[in-house]
């Protein structure tokens, strides 16, 4: 027998249910504690990664604090740091503490633990739905001009993929890059997202917001090689390799969303094909130039959820991505995430670990 990778048996995937409100389930453990949860499900892990997806952490932690809220309070900021590489094969529990009971601000922490040691801690804080008063400041950045997917086309690509039994818990697709030939804190990286399916009724706008919590950790830390131009190969012959199979093409890209990319359309195969064309010639003709990510690990994930009850995690979003600076084998990138109707719903920042493989030859062990 293998191990088991939940604490307690799972039900069935519920089908009145979207695949993200599946993945992000919880089950509370009473007999621990009145606040303490864990995965329902198995969590994923995705491949070449030192861990768990840490969208999930991130998710089910604010899912699990949700709980101990009054339902007229939304989360409006989460700050989150990423302690340990998460075991996708062993239960993760997640201990929240009622740190404070406000009129108009309520304030949780969470700890996800494996094996008794924190791999994962957050903050979160309420606010009261129109605690603001009448009179208020208000200003938002504008949705960049930009059409949104046709939903004809991305309703048959989600029906057929549904069908085949493939994809993952969300959709993504480039929606281009913005000063593509300028520096790069100067470039912004755009991809349009939703969750797949329908969030149910009952899931409230608590399932939107995990669903938004969740995706927020996909392509992010990655966008500082990505303004380099940097790729993220071991070497000019797996590029080959990769280049001439294509049977994965996410990992070449991020590898935290392996599924979502199954549904590039055509063209944007292609346009991943010929990037991947000129990295290979480029890393083959002068390796003396060649760069690649030798580790890209997230340290830190931070979430203003700005317009908590404006919008649906199932319809499609944009977001917007930048790496403002980078140095000392860090990184630092922020995304601004709208919805269809061009309501800022989110800004996020994240800080990791950004290193490259280095050309000095292996120190010698004495």
């Amino acid at each position: 027998m293998g191990k088991n990778v939940t604490l307690f048996d799972g039900p069935g995937v519920d089908s009145t249910k979207a695949p993200i409100e599946n993945v992000l389930e919880l089950t509370p453990v009473v007999d621990i504690g009145p606040d303490v949860f864990t995965n329902t499900r198995p969590l994923w892990h995705p491949p070449g990664a030192r861990g768990i997806y840490g969208g999930a952490a991130i998710a089910q932690s604010l899912s699990a604090a949700m709980r101990t809220v009054p339902s007229d309070f939304a989360v409006h900021s989460m700050h989150c740091y990423f302690v340990l590489a998460g075991d996708s094969q062993i239960p993760i529990l997640y201990h929240v503490e009622r740190v404070r009971d406000g009129r108009s601000f309520i304030t949780r922490t969470v700890q996800a633990r494996q094996r008794g040691r924190p791999i994962f801690t957050t903050t979160l804080s309420f606010s009261r739905a129109n605690s603001g008063g009448k009179k208020k400041l208000e200003h938002a950045a504008l949705k960049p001009d930009i059409a949104m997917p046709d939903e004809t086309s991305s309703l048959s690509a989600r029906k057929r993929l549904e069908n085949e039994g493939g994809g993952g818990p969300f959709e993504s697709h480039r929606a281009g890059i913005v000063n593509r030939a300028s520096n790069p804190e100067d470039k912004r990286m755009r991809r349009f997202v939703r969750a797949r399916g329908h969030i149910s009724d009952d899931g409230g706008h608590q399932a939107h917001l995990s669903a938004l919590a969740y995706i927020t950790d996909s392509y992010f830390i990655g966008t500082v090689s990505r303004v380099h131009d940097v790729p993220r190969f071991s070497s000019p012959e797996e590029l080959q390799k990769v280049l001439n199979a294509l049977k994965n093409p996410s990992d070449l890209d991020d590898e935290d969303i392996a599924r979502a990319l199954k549904e590039l359309k055509e063209e944007e195969t292609t346009e991943l094909r010929r990037r991947l064309e000129g990295a290979l010639s480029k890393a083959m003709g002068k390796p003396e130039e060649h760069k690649e990510v030798g580790m890209m690990v997230s340290l830190d994930h931070s979430i203003y959820f700005h317009n908590p009850w404006a919008f649906r995690a199932d319809e499609w979003m944009l977001i917007e991505m930048e790496s403002p600076w980078a140095g000392e084998g860090r990184g630092l990138a922020i995304q601004k995430i709208w919805s269809k109707d061009g309501v800022l719903v989110a800004t996020c920042t994240q800080e990791g670990v950004v290193r490259l493989k280095q050309d000095e030859p292996p120190r010698s062990k004495i």
